[in-house]
């Protein structure tokens, strides 16, 4: 069988939550220093296992605060697991926080030059790509703008544009189709079939399920930190409103 291209083994991610609030700065060093502060532990993913195929569309199911965010961040390099390892076969195209990787006092251009060059890649190849970057974002008026003047979804259609310009191995997507207006959602759905179709591997959290039926063949339910359950998405979908319904999640 082939090698997967995405591999997550025994993956765990603990947090330190402080216990009492500090007011100042100097108060919480004055307790570090001390050693008077005191957390309590919170394990948003605990010993998390699975493998992605290559070309396979799998989304991540739960409620809020199950952990899927967090799942996404680590396997995206965003974060490093507190125990566990993954392991990805190929290059990311991260949709977690649109528009997270921008200089707000820059304009349009430079942040897709600035983006390019964050990505790997260099003025010539950003040059070859750049109106084809603005023609899909739809901001040729904006050019020139500095981006803090943007809207969200001014900004949330600028960094899908530069994100999946380039069709990378693996697309990880996070609540990425809630943003913006239903026409560019839309395109966005379309770009994703589009590159799917080209054999990229599509990793995507939504709290739509029916966003998540029509992209992903395969779903993994993630509840309190733990994989609850792995399989064919209508039967995982099916499972989870299920156990919503019983109040079991």
């Amino acid at each position: 069988m082939e090698e997967p291209i995405i591999r997550v083994n025994d993956v765990s991610m603990r947090f330190n939550l402080a216990q009492e609030k500090t007011e100042t700065l100097k108060e919480y060093t004055v307790k570090l220093l001390k050693h008077q502060l005191f957390f309590n532990e919170f394990y948003a993913l605990n010993n998390v296992s699975f493998d992605v195929q290559k070309g396979e569309s799998v989304a991540l199911i739960g409620r809020n605060g199950s952990g899927k965010s967090t799942m996404l961040k680590v396997i995206a390099g965003v974060m490093y697991p507190t125990t566990g390892s993954v392991e990805v076969n190929g290059s990311i195209a991260p949709l977690i926080e649109l528009g997270a990787g921008f200089d707000m006092d820059l304009t349009a251009r430079e942040n897709i030059y600035l983006n390019g060059a964050v990505m790997g890649h260099d003025r010539d190849f950003m040059n070859e790509h750049f109106q084809s970057i603005i023609e899909f974002a739809e901001l040729q008026d904006f050019i020139d703008v500095p981006v803090k003047n943007f809207s969200s979804g001014m900004i949330a259609r600028l960094g899908f544009s530069i994100a999946t310009e380039v069709k990378a191995d693996v697309l990880i997507c996070d609540e990425v189709l809630a943003v913006g207006d239903f026409m560019f959602q839309e395109k966005c759905k379309n770009r994703m079939a589009d590159m799917l179709s080209g054999g990229t591997t599509l990793l995507f959290v939504s709290h739509s399920l029916e966003q998540v039926q029509q992209l992903c063949t395969r779903s993994v339910w993630i509840d309190h930190g733990h994989k609850r359950a792995d399989g064919p998405t209508a039967e995982v979908c099916a499972e989870y409103v299920a156990a919503m319904e019983r109040g079991e999640a």
